[in-house]
This record gives C-alpha cells, sequence and structure tokens, in this order.
C-alpha cells in the first residue's frame, strides 16, 4: 500500500478488503453452523445460497439508505427464507449462535492483507499523525472485529474505531464520516481535508468519504 503521508494530518482506514480478508474456510463452516444450529432440514448448497443472498442485499440496503441492518434482523430473514418457525426463536437465542459464530471467526481468523501493515502504520505514527478505523458491519460485529485487531497487534495503533453496528450509520451517509471528524477534533483541531480516508468500496469509501470533504484513496487489490 503506497501512500503520501505528508498532506495528511489523519489517515483512516476502512477494515475488510482493505486491511483484512476473510478466511476462506470461516463462511462455509459458520453456515453448517448455522443450519445445525437452527435445525434447518435444507441442503447446505441451499443455506450457502440463502445466506450469501442476503449478505449481499443487505450491504447494499445499508449503502444505498446510509443506516444499519441488524446481524440479529440478517439472521431472520435468512431463517425466514429459509421457511423457519421464527417464533421458535428469540433473540436470546440468536445471541448464543452469534457467540458460537465468534469463536469460529477467532478460531478461522481473517488474513492480513498487507503483512507489513505494523511498519506504515509505525511510519505514521513517528510522524506525528494519526490513524483510526471506519467499517461497516454485516454478519461480525465491532466489538468482535476489536478482538481480532487485539491479535495482530495493531489495536492501539488506532486512535478510535467506528462500525456501523455501534452507531446507526453506513458509509456512505455523511453522518458516519461527520462522526469520524468530531472524534479527531477532540485531540485535535483540523479541517477535513487533512483527512485521508482509504478503503476498497468505490462507493461507501471513496464517494462517501468526498462527498463528506475528506481526501480518498481508492485501494485496489
Amino acid at each position: 500500500m503506497k501512500i503520501n503521508y505528508n498532506n495528511y494530518s489523519h489517515f483512516s482506514f476502512d477494515l475488510w478488503l482493505t486491511l483484512i480478508k476473510s478466511n476462506p474456510e470461516f463462511k462455509q463452516k459458520r453456515n453448517l453452523l448455522f443450519r445445525d444450529f437452527f435445525e434447518i432440514e435444507q441442503p447446505i448448497e441451499k443455506v450457502n445460497d440463502v445466506v450469501r443472498y442476503y449478505d449481499v442485499l443487505c450491504n447494499n440496503i445499508n449503502e444505498n439508505t446510509g443506516l444499519n441492518i441488524e446481524t440479529y434482523e440478517i439472521y431472520y430473514l435468512i431463517l425466514g427464507a429459509l421457511n423457519v418457525d421464527l417464533s421458535k426463536y428469540g433473540t436470546d437465542k440468536l445471541s448464543q449462535f452469534y457467540n458460537h459464530t465468534e469463536e469460529l471467526f477467532l478460531e478461522y481468523k481473517p488474513v492480513l492483507i498487507f503483512t507489513d501493515i505494523q511498519k506504515m502504520f509505525n511510519d505514521i505514527a513517528n510522524e506525528g499523525k494519526t490513524i483510526s478505523v471506519l467499517s461497516n458491519t454485516g454478519f461480525i460485529k465491532g466489538f468482535t472485529l476489536r478482538k481480532l485487531l487485539k491479535y495482530y497487534d495493531l489495536f492501539d495503533y488506532f486512535k478510535f474505531q467506528i462500525y456501523s453496528d455501534e452507531v446507526g450509520f453506513s458509509k456512505p451517509n455523511t453522518e458516519i464520516y461527520q462522526l469520524v471528524f468530531d472524534e479527531i477534533n477532540k485531540y485535535k483541531k483540523i479541517e477535513k481535508k487533512d483527512v485521508l480516508h482509504i478503503g476498497d468500496n468505490s462507493v461507501a469509501d471513496y464517494n462517501g468519504a468526498l462527498k463528506f470533504g475528506f481526501n480518498a484513496h481508492l485501494l485496489k487489490i
């Protein structure tokens, strides 16, 4: 990742497909767990298709509305599409499933896209500049992603982390970029043009950041 640090005071990073990418084993194991946990009497191929459909759909809805569909709402959409009686599963049961999912996620961890990312973060910090995370979430909540960043010894590099499930807004909504700017200005006063947001999504990351007034770098891997 080649970025010119000189013109910026703060660097905002997307997470998925910018700093990390999924472990290829995780989704298949999660879908098997989903089928078994909720006693779904359909083949795993059908479960895979429905999970993928709602994963993409809910992500698109979040980007278009700028709001955030909760993880449990996504579960209910999938269960409904698989003809499961929703009255059998309250949110306490969904919470149990999420806990199992988190265990799987941290066993089959996403991998770092750039193995030398710590060196880059060190270079930024050594110049007296700051870093944060701004990520849309879906199946995996922000508090779980924080655990992952701690595992990779990246957590302490970030001045703060903002996740859509925790604030109720999703990129490219200017409201979530405003939250970033507000957080930065709690510890140093800068202008929007002094912030560079880095991400892989042209709509959520690039256009969203530019519309708000930040600078943006579209990452192409």
